[in-house]
């Protein structure tokens, strides 16, 4: 089991504290969803339930590792989105699963060691789970840890976010992306860096699977609306049969780079017709319309919006 390069801060610290035994009972581990922050807490939560750890990563051999790698371990618990009666998966946590989760805690380790449990994506709890889980973070049991994962922190209220030790993942220099790029093996890793906003575990994936070419498809289009050629239905619906969220994101950098160009003088690429206001005005919309698509408004619609809205 390895980290990516850009984790070793942030594990040294951890692992100093564990050695201080003055490990927090929790911690928020926080940022884009692309820069490992979910291989570091495999590593860390299995790291601290071995039994024969080294440097903090597990051994991979002991019998605290095997129940962990088959799922079973009985002193860790991963909470994530359930399911409601009817058998569909839910789009938030709720309180239930929160005061589930809280009682198993209130239980004696298995294994004579730490209790672990996880809450991810912990922003999407909604207000009754995060009320619920105050009291749990409020009044910790001895040797418990509850790690909370956020790709949107802020989505969590002020209240939780305080209580808890934040880890932040920030991008690496391009550098650093680069060169580890490099070691994956990914072609063209500057253009890769470049559509993903400098997130290398989000190049890395698009890289993989075709997303280069919906950015110069998004770009395409952008331009054929602004030029009168293009058609925001057909747009709307293609969009939309993909993944509409990682359309908006191209989008939104379109619109960035249509403005960047304006102000350095030269042509810019999408021969947008909108003011500069109006293309910054368009960017927030932009934005705004992928954060919608976790709600229950129609994705097409939403994107029928935008489009309508470039010309």
């Amino acid at each position: 089991m390895t980290l990516r390069p850009w984790h070793d801060e942030a594990w040294q610290r951890l692992q100093a504290r564990r050695q201080r035994d003055a490990l927090p009972h929790a911690l928020l581990l926080a940022g884009p969803a692309g820069l490992g922050k979910r291989e570091f807490l495999t590593a860390f939560v299995q790291g601290l339930l071995c039994q024969n750890p080294h440097d903090g990563m597990p051994c991979g051999e002991c019998r605290s590792c095997h129940f962990f790698v088959a799922g079973t371990h009985p002193d860790f618990v991963r909470l994530s989105f359930g399911l409601r009666k009817d058998g569909v998966q839910r789009s938030e946590i709720v309180v239930d699963q929160i005061r589930e989760l809280s009682q198993r805690l209130a239980m004696s380790s298995q294994f004579g060691g730490w209790q672990v449990a996880t809450i991810d994506p912990a922003d999407a709890m909604n207000a009754a789970a995060a009320n619920a889980l105050l009291k749990t973070l409020e009044e910790p049991s001895t040797a418990t840890l509850l790690v909370l994962v956020a790709d949107a922190p802020s989505r969590l209220p002020a209240t939780i976010r305080s209580r808890c030790q934040r880890i932040d993942f920030v991008a690496p220099s391009p550098e650093e992306s680069l060169a580890w790029l490099t070691a994956q093996g990914v072609r063209d890793p500057s253009a890769a860096l470049l559509a993903a906003g400098g997130n290398p575990g989000l190049a890395q994936a698009w890289a993989a699977d075709g997303a280069l070419k919906q950015r110069s498809e998004v770009r395409g289009d952008l331009q054929a609306l602004a030029t009168g050629r293009g058609d925001a239905v057909e747009m709307a619906r293609r969009w939309q049969g993909a993944d509409p969220a990682r359309y908006l994101w191209f989008a939104a950098q379109a619109a960035t780079d249509e403005l960047r160009a304006r102000a350095e003088g030269r042509k810019p690429p999408l021969d947008s017709a909108l003011s500069d206001e109006a293309l910054d005005d368009w960017y927030g919309l932009a934005n705004r319309a992928r954060e919608s698509l976790r709600g229950p408004l129609r994705a097409d619609l939403v994107l029928l919006e935008l489009l309508a809205a470039w010309h």
